[in-house]
């Protein structure tokens, strides 16, 4: 008999290339099937699954994975015994045994991502590896103005990235928010939908940053749903500032948690 765990984690995107494993590649995923395999008793490979694909440089405060182990080991002994094997920039957040039913990627309600904007003449130092920079001025209130076009479901064609393999571009954004931190000199964005495009919450964010400097109108988001033209909207924030935040999950898969 297997056992499934659920397994959260943070980890810093710098030096890796993206989550998903890659040949000859440095990525969070083979990293992960390195550590558990060794604290696994099978002869066959483990292979983890992970609620999504985060790119090269990405950030990720809760990601969360899954995997099937044969031997039984405490949901504390996967946390210490992970974070044991682990290089410093993964930490195990948590760890539960789930039923068989539950799937990392497949059973998800939404997920919740932010955006760091480091503003200033020049880039912080101690930063460029986790904000993004936006050096021209900003007008707050117009970006909050723009906020309410991003919420609801809309045809998100003019802010997916080339190489998508996504057939539908429809997808729905429950809440969205834009805060200013006088004291670091940022502004964070924050987006919780129930799925995002390859590269969609950066190019949302450069968009925004666009209308903030009078470069797009206050409303511009409603006609980019309309043209569905990528061209149209080329800019794209850098992978250093994004974050993802929160996996959430479905009541039903929720309730698949053993004891």
């Amino acid at each position: 008999m297997t056992n499934r765990y659920m397994v959260t984690l943070a980890y810093d995107g710098t030096k890796f290339a993206g989550f998903q494993s890659q040949p000859n590649q440095r990525t969070v995923q083979s990293v992960l099937e390195t550590a558990v395999n060794k604290m696994s008793t099978a002869a066959s490979f483990v292979h983890i699954f992970g609620s999504g694909r985060t790119d090269a440089g990405v950030h990720a405060l809760g990601q969360v994975i899954h995997f099937d182990l044969e031997n039984d080991i405490p949901e504390k002994g996967i946390v210490n015994g992970l974070n044991s094997l682990l290089p410093l920039d993964i930490e195990i957040l948590d760890a539960k045994k789930v039923a068989s039913t539950f799937h990392a990627r497949f059973t998800t309600h939404g997920k919740r991502y932010l955006y760091r904007v480091s503003l200033g003449r020049f880039v912080n130092p101690f930063k460029r590896f986790y904000t993004g920079h936006y050096k021209y001025s900003l007008d707050l209130e117009l970006m909050k103005k723009a906020l309410p076009d991003v919420i609801g479901t809309h045809d998100f064609s003019s802010f997916v990235a080339s190489g998508s393999q996504t057939k539908s571009h429809v997808r729905t954004i429950y809440d969205a928010t834009i805060k200013q931190d006088l004291e670091n000199k940022e502004i964070i964005f924050e987006f919780y939908g129930n799925g995002f495009l390859y590269n969609q919450v950066r190019i949302m964010v450069a968009a925004l940053l666009e209308i903030g400097n009078r470069k797009r109108p206050v409303h511009d988001f409603l006609r980019l749903y309309e043209v569905k033209d990528r061209n149209q909207c080329r800019a794209t924030a850098p992978a250093s500032g994004l974050y993802l935040k929160k996996v959430y999950y479905k009541e039903n898969a929720a309730n698949n948690i053993t004891n």
